[in-house]
């Protein structure tokens, strides 16, 4: 990953962190509202869901060392080691949240279970077959290198570990992009710190290359865009409205850009990927 790359997207995490975590929680993810998206919930809950939407869906029922990758503030990787007495590592780039992950995980009774450090994910610190769940929640969009962040992570898979990725991507093709697609995309890629996204076909292709048995791919875009209603929604509190202007100038910008995503789903061009493998043993 490109040094200037990298800072960006730890500054934009380092000023966002404190903020998201106040106004919408620990997980800095998406909500789960049904399959179709229908369902009524707490945004809170509906990010809890998809973290067990999630594993139900890639069949884990336990694991002992875990990694996440781009793990935020700890959100999954605290509720990762809870759920499965685990020992579970997570990796970001902000130095700001490795910090307040391991506070959180003080805070919590689980240091002892947990580790958190910067570190780049396509040149991760772990030697090869370290962990039997890699996990990575809305990661990938920000790897400039695709195949390199699935190859990384496979390499740290012990064989017969699972992997499970969860992915912002783009419609697939054909037919092309069209240039306001391009255009849409290039203004998200802009706020949040992206250098692109691929298709979910794309990822599957990639992984098809990689020692991986049972390869399962799956578009929840339905299941979770309504949290980007909530999310608009709860920006138009004096709580998110002080931390904006507190964050600088880079959050309130992703802020009043919100819609951008909201739109991309509507039009079906910003799209929710899934990916699973189990490596090779």
């Amino acid at each position: 990953m490109t040094t200037s790359l990298q800072q960006r997207i730890a500054n934009f995490y380092d000023a966002s962190s404190e903020l998201w975590e106040q106004v919408w929680g620990e997980h800095m993810h998406h909500g789960y509202y049904g399959a179709d998206g229908t369902q009524q919930k707490d945004r809170r809950q509906a990010q809890i869901d998809l973290n067990e939407e999630f594993l139900r869906w890639g069949g884990v029922a336990e694991a002992h060392q875990i990694l996440d990758v781009g793990c935020g503030i700890g959100g999954s990787s605290l509720y990762l080691a809870e759920k499965f007495n685990a020992q579970v590592t997570g990796i970001t780039l902000s130095p700001v949240q490795a910090n307040r992950a391991i506070a959180r995980a003080q805070a919590v009774g689980l240091s002892d279970r947990t580790h958190f450090q910067v570190a780049d994910a396509l040149k991760m610190p772990f030697p090869d077959h370290s962990f039997d769940l890699v996990w990575s929640m809305e990661s990938g969009e920000h790897m400039p290198d695709k195949e390199q962040f699935l190859r990384e992570c496979v390499r740290v898979l012990k064989p017969g570990g699972k992997l499970l990725v969860a992915t912002w991507c783009h419609r697939p093709t054909p037919p092309a992009l069209t240039a306001d697609e391009q255009n849409h995309l290039a203004a998200i890629y802009e706020v949040y710190c992206l250098p692109y996204v691929i298709s979910l076909p794309e990822y599957e292709r990639i992984a098809r290359s990689l020692p991986l048995d049972d390869l399962q791919t799956a578009d929840w875009s339905a299941a979770v865009a309504p949290f980007w209603d909530v999310v608009i929604g709860s920006v138009f509190s004096w709580e998110a409205i002080a931390g904006l202007i507190r964050a600088g100038w880079g959050t309130i910008r992703a802020a009043l850009s919100l819609g951008l995503m909201r739109q991309g789903y509507q039009r079906g061009l910003v799209r929710f990927g899934l990916l699973q493998g189990t490596k090779v043993a």
